[in-house]
């Protein structure tokens, strides 16, 4: 009897979830946007980072078909050599903003809020996987892949695109 009315109780919290700031809540990304108003050309920014990273997985082999096959077989450790020096170096630097309170170059506090698990994490989570393993491409470097030549992975651009679009229709019904 317990049990049903813990479950009972969670269902109706999740259903009380229903402000846009609780929504958003749900993604890391929205919790930390800027406030500040900046000229369209602060995006060169932007543009002049990309393009350097771009360079950087090009050299790094990170975007290779190849190198992604090999770490999906298990061949290699180049790809998981350079994941968890990713891994150890945003756990020192979310470790060090924590530590000394840094803020953003604008002067806004930097702020970390905890994330429920759930399973759809899990599925989300196979899901990307199977994507990556069969089309030996992650969201982050397709571009720097089309900019190498790649020119087949703009149907992997789309169809990530279609898929980030199906999500977001779906959003409501999927479990959070």
């Amino acid at each position: 009897m317990q049990t049903i009315k813990n479950n009972t109780t969670e269902q109706q919290t999740e259903k009380e979830w229903n402000t846009d700031f609780e929504v958003r809540s749900l993604d890391t990304i929205c919790m930390n946007e800027s406030h500040q108003q900046h000229p369209w050309w602060y995006n060169f920014k932007y543009l002049a980072v990309g393009i350097l990273f771009g360079i950087v997985f090009v050299k790094a082999e990170i975007i290779s078909w190849f190198r992604i096959q090999e770490m999906f077989r298990l061949q290699s450790f180049h790809m998981y050599g350079v994941i968890g020096t990713a891994v150890i170096i945003g756990i020192i630097s979310v470790w060090l903003i924590k530590r000394f309170k840094v803020k953003t170059i604008h002067g806004e506090e930097i702020e970390f809020h905890p994330k429920k698990f759930n399973k759809g994490q899990i599925y989300g989570g196979l899901l990307f996987g199977l994507g990556w393993a069969i089309t030996g491409a992650c969201p982050g470097p397709l571009f720097a892949q089309v900019g190498t030549g790649v020119f087949v992975v703009i149907v992997v651009i789309l169809s990530a695109i279609a898929g980030t679009w199906t999500y977001g229709y779906f959003r409501d019904k999927l479990p959070h």
